[in-house]
């Protein structure tokens, strides 16, 4: 299995994103993955001030890994290769922020976020645990750069999917595959998982509760749109009055992983068994109501 955090090689090219397809799909369900990039240019290592492992907090580590088994059941799954800390493929696509920057923005990037605020913009100034990620501030030219070489083919191949998705079965439904810090500080019982679905605005509610009912039938603690309702890609893509419901799945990371240590542990493979039942589970569901 592969844990590691590759790097590139001198002179090569992020990836944008790996497409795993099925023979033939057997359902209007899509999975993607878009913060489990693990591929880090040696150019961005050496320009950060925190080290390697620290910039790794910020992914959504081995979500992909969870889920590679998709096309065995007829289900696409796409994974970004480039890292969140790089580039963040769950904002729009110029939300950066001035501050990181050694010139003015052009007028049309959008700097006034609470994303940009937060530091967490496409972008991110610092990681997820708050820390600054770099030595120096950037010019605009490498955003540019990033944005058009890893964000664009990433969500030029989302949208592909979707649309080709809804012209074979009527409508398409996104799974939006991400993981979560352990909410331990949390009064009463934590949620292993947490749906997010726009409060509503991205989903049909019927969709949203077969997945719950799904999860909770596995022995999972479920939550809704608390603390994550959905970021770019559910609120972008989710247009169900179109036949495209989009829901973002977080699971919680100390079900399947060391959160110190970024490395799997022995509860990856019953977690890896459980979203396989979980997808087995959905593809035998009569989607013909999201149309």
């Amino acid at each position: 299995m592969d844990v590691l955090a590759p790097a590139f090689e001198p002179g090569t090219a992020v990836p944008a994103y790996r497409l795993l397809r099925p023979a033939r799909a057997q359902s209007p369900l899509v999975l993607a993955s878009p913060h489990s990039g693990r591929t880090y240019p040696p150019a961005f290592l050496a320009a950060a001030r925190l080290d390697a492992h620290s910039i790794r907090r910020s992914e959504d580590s081995f979500v992909d890994l969870l889920f590679d088994f998709a096309p065995d059941l007829g289900v696409p799954l796409l994974a970004a290769e480039f890292p969140r800390a790089y580039c963040d493929a769950n904002r729009e696509p110029w939300e950066l922020d001035p501050a990181m920057f050694d010139a003015p923005l052009p007028a049309w990037v959008n700097s006034q976020s609470p994303r940009v605020g937060a530091g967490l913009g496409t972008i991110a100034r610092v990681v997820a645990s708050g820390e600054p990620i770099y030595r120096r501030k950037l010019p605009f030219a490498e955003a540019e750069a990033r944005i058009r070489n890893c964000w664009q083919p990433y969500h030029a191949a989302l949208a592909a999917l979707i649309q080709e998705t809804r012209a074979e079965f009527g409508c398409c439904l996104v799974i939006d595959c991400h993981s979560m810090p352990s909410l331990g500080a949390e009064p009463g019982s934590p949620p292993d998982m947490v749906l997010g679905d726009a409060h509503g605005t991205a989903a049909a509610p019927r969709a949203v509760r077969l997945i719950e009912e799904a999860l909770i039938d596995l022995g999972y603690r479920v939550q809704r749109n608390d603390p994550y309702a959905g970021g770019y890609v559910t609120r972008h893509y989710g247009r169900p009055r179109e036949g495209v419901h989009v829901i973002q799945l977080e699971i919680a990371r100390a079900l399947y992983m060391d959160e110190e240590r970024i490395l799997p542990h022995d509860g990856m493979d019953r977690l890896r068994a459980d979203m396989m039942r979980l997808i087995a589970r959905l593809q035998r569901q009569d989607w013909s109501f999201l149309r």
